[in-house]
C-alpha cells in the first residue's frame, strides 16, 4: 500500500517489481523494434541517448494502465487525467547525464506526473535517475532551488520491473552511464484534463502515435492514509 501523507511531502513514489516479470522480455522486445535514429524525430533528440517508438504496443500500454501507477499518478494530479505519451529511453555507453532540472507543471501546480519504469537493472553505474525528495512544493509555491547543488540528491537503483512515479515539479535528473550496461526504460506522462487540448497541438511533435482520449478518475483508486 502507498502512504499519501508520505507520496505529497516527497513528490515521488518508487514501486518495487510493479511489473510483471513475465512482462519484461516482450517490452525490452519491443523497445528494440521501436529504436528510431535521434535525427528521425520530428524534433532532434541527443546522440547520447536511444530513442524508441512503443506507444502502439498493447503490453505498453498495459504497463501504463497498472492500477498502482493510476493510483499515484491520480493521487498527485488531484483531478481527472489523461495518458498524454509514452516512449522508449536508452542513456548510451558514456552518456546520458543530465543536470538537474524539472519538468515543470503547465497549467497549475500538480498537473503532470512522469513515471521511469525500469526495463533492466539500474543503480550510479549504468546512469540511473537521481531525484531530491520533497523539491517539488512547499504548499502552493513551488520550492526554490539551485540546481548545481547535488547535496540532497538521491541516486536510485533497483530491479527490472520496478516504476518511479514523481511530480513534474519534483528536481531530477539522469546520471551518466559510466558502465556501458543496458539501462533501458519506458517514459510515461500523465496529464491533468485540462491540458489536453495543448497536448493535442503538440502532438505530432512529439512523435505521439497513440489514441490519448481515455480519461481517468483518481476516486477510482484508493491510497492510505
Amino acid at each position: 500500500m502507498i502512504d499519501r501523507k508520505h507520496l505529497h511531502q516527497n513528490g515521488y513514489q518508487l514501486l518495487r517489481q510493479a511489473v510483471p516479470a513475465d512482462w519484461l522480455d516482450e517490452l525490452r522486445a519491443t523497445f528494440e523494434a521501436g529504436v528510431i535514429g535521434p535525427e528521425q524525430w520530428p524534433v532532434p533528440r541527443g546522440p547520447d541517448w536511444r530513442h524508441a517508438l512503443v506507444d502502439l504496443d498493447a503490453r505498453v500500454q498495459a504497463v501504463c494502465r497498472l492500477p498502482a501507477l493510476l493510483a499515484v499518478a491520480g493521487e498527485l494530479i488531484g483531478e481527472g487525467f489523461f495518458l498524454a505519451q509514452v516512449e522508449g529511453r536508452e542513456p548510451l555507453a558514456g552518456g546520458g547525464h543530465q543536470v538537474l532540472h524539472r519538468d515543470l507543471s503547465e497549467q497549475r501546480l500538480g498537473d503532470r506526473v512522469t513515471a521511469l519504469v525500469y526495463l533492466d537493472d539500474y543503480g550510479p553505474a549504468n546512469g540511473a535517475t537521481r531525484i531530491v525528495p520533497g523539491s517539488h512544493r512547499p504548499g502552493e509555491r513551488l520550492a526554490p532551488f539551485d540546481f548545481s547543488d547535488e547535496s540532497r540528491a538521491l541516486q536510485l537503483a533497483g530491479k527490472a520491473g520496478d516504476v518511479l512515479l514523481f511530480d513534474a515539479d519534483l528536481v531530477h535528473g539522469a546520471c551518466r552511464n559510466h558502465s556501458g550496461a543496458r539501462r533501458r526504460s519506458l517514459l510515461i506522462s500523465y496529464f491533468a484534463e485540462s491540458l489536453y487540448a495543448s497536448q493535442q497541438q503538440t502532438a505530432s511533435l512529439r512523435n505521439v502515435q497513440m489514441d490519448t482520449r481515455e480519461r481517468f478518475d483518481p476516486k477510482d483508486f484508493a491510497l492510505v492514509g
